[in-house]
């Protein structure tokens, strides 16, 4: 018997296969993150399997009894939402499968990052998933440096709370698109800068976030006017010329010291 991978819709109910469906009435064991939330999707298709609560505390003890399982019967794997595996558990599973001997199956279905990368209007030539960036640290660094200087479209998740700190970590013109709530009633999709996204969404945002980067920009030019303009409207908001210059230069790429020049000279 096969472990067979099921993606779930992101947001809209009606975005299944019907292949997924089958395979979810033939299962005999539907393995997923939030017993609630996938019973409400059976419920919806009326349904009705057994569910066993498989989520990121307990994988590690769960895959080899759940890999062991699946030699004798259908064993289905879901997330909460999208394709299992892609910044959500499953990975233990089915390695332990994979190792065992058991068949792996895995059905093509939604996927938010894939979404948001064909809805972005970026590059799709060239894409790098990184999931979730990590909140702080030097690994965070180095993930922001790559993502200026690599000339990739990168596509992360993002919390709503952590968007705009990431949006001005960027350099100001870095072009993005900010995917928000992909399938639900209140979808949106802002396409433009990084700065032009951070301004947008200095408010707040609400909802479940992709962001979408088109890298390299760090070897573009960026008009030095502009990112003095900036600069000189970060004083105006009550900053200090030292600190406005550094707060440009991070977003631009540009040197704080010649910004910091030109608004002592200003």
């Amino acid at each position: 018997m096969p472990l067979t991978v099921v993606p779930t819709p992101i947001g809209n109910l009606e975005d299944i296969t019907l292949r997924a469906l089958r395979t979810l009435r033939e299962a005999d064991t539907i393995a997923c993150e939030d017993t609630r939330r996938t019973g409400r999707l059976l419920a919806h298709y009326e349904i009705k399997r057994p569910l066993v609560s498989y989520h990121e505390h307990n994988e590690e003890r769960l895959a080899p009894e759940l890999a062991e399982r699946a030699r004798a019967e259908k064993v289905a794997l879901v997330s909460d939402a999208g394709t299992p595996l892609v910044s959500d558990p499953g990975y233990r599973l089915v390695r332990a499968c994979i190792e065992a001997g058991v068949e792996v199956e895995v059905l093509p279905g939604p996927s938010a990052a894939m979404t948001a990368l064909v809805a972005s209007g970026l590059p799709v030539d060239a894409a790098v998933f990184l999931g979730f960036l990590p909140r702080k640290g030097r690994e965070r660094a180095v993930l922001l440096d790559r993502m200026r200087r690599e000339a990739s479209t990168f596509v992360i998740y993002e919390s709503p709370h952590r968007l705009v700190k990431t949006l001005k970590e960027l350099p100001l013109e870095t072009p993005v698109a900010v995917c928000r709530e992909l399938t639900k009633l209140h979808e949106e999709v802002f396409r433009g800068t990084a700065g032009e996204a951070a301004a947008h969404f200095a408010e707040g945002v609400r909802g479940e976030v992709v962001l979408v980067i088109r890298g390299g920009t760090a070897e573009q030019p960026v008009d030095f006017e502009e990112v003095v303009e900036r600069a000189r409207g970060y004083v105006a908001q009550g900053e200090s010329p030292s600190r406005a210059a550094a707060r440009a230069a991070k977003e631009s790429g540009r040197k704080r010291g010649e910004i910091y020049e030109r608004l002592v000279k200003a």
